[in-house]
């Protein structure tokens, strides 16, 4: 992805994203249910989404001996999601059966993957948690995945927490959660995003000094968009 457009998006928030979203009718892209595991050193995990979807397992089909197979779609992601991407993972909002564990986490932090989302499950949560690679799922949860989740597809459309996200799509994620960004308009919304960060820290300075917020935010008093130019400039915003 655009260089510009990830350092852009690192310091902005979900919370911001979804509005700029929603100015242009998109109001279904939080992942929901989901919660951070681990979370970004660095600001808000950024990447470009590499999807794997899971199907319910059929018993027959799902031994524990796939994972002898290098071609199983869960190792082929672990190794093949690049550097600086997301991995995401449709596990059908069902968290009784782990999406991944600690040792695959491990591989995709040291591979340099950006972070892992998914609408299931993670066992191995304490090793996970460690990790410096941010991380986000429902809840914990230790049996394998075999028991429920049948890897099936690498890099299709996915449904993750009722969010659609097609590969490429640019997953942020922080203490709020999750949300996808359409590649298409990723570089434009986070233009738009950091604007509006940079408004709303001007606004959250004059509320922690006493401000009223009417006329203020939204700001519908233009006196405050003078006083706003006059702080961008003077803190270099």
């Amino acid at each position: 992805m655009n260089p510009d457009t990830r350092s852009k998006l690192k310091g902005v928030s979900t919370a911001t994203l979804a509005s700029a979203l929603f100015k242009r009718g998109l109001f279904k892209q939080m992942v929901q249910d989901v919660r951070p595991l681990s979370l970004p050193r660095d600001g808000s995990m950024v990447g470009p989404a590499y999807t794997l979807r899971y199907m319910p397992a059929r018993e027959d089909l799902n031994p524990m001996t796939v994972f002898r197979d290098p071609s199983h779609p869960q190792r082929r992601a672990v190794e093949e999601c690049p550097p600086g991407a997301v991995l995401v993972m449709d596990s059908r909002k069902d968290p009784r059966a782990a999406s991944a564990g600690g040792i695959l986490m491990t591989r995709l932090t040291v591979r340099g993957v950006a972070g892992v989302v998914t609408d299931g499950g993670f066992r191995d949560t304490a090793e996970i948690a460690a990790l410096a690679m941010p991380s986000f799922h429902a809840r914990a949860s230790a049996p394998t995945n075999l028991t429920l989740h049948q890897a099936v597809d690498l890099q299709v459309p996915i449904g993750c927490g009722d969010a659609p996200v097609f590969p490429g799509d640019v997953m942020v994620g922080d203490a709020d959660g999750v949300i996808v960004v359409p590649a298409g308009i990723a570089d434009a919304i986070a233009d738009e995003a950091v604007e509006m960060t940079a408004y709303e820290d001007f606004v959250m300075e004059r509320v922690r000094a006493g401000a009223r917020t009417v006329g203020l935010y939204p700001p519908t008093d233009e006196s405050n968009l003078a006083a706003f130019a006059d702080w961008r400039a003077r803190h270099g915003r």
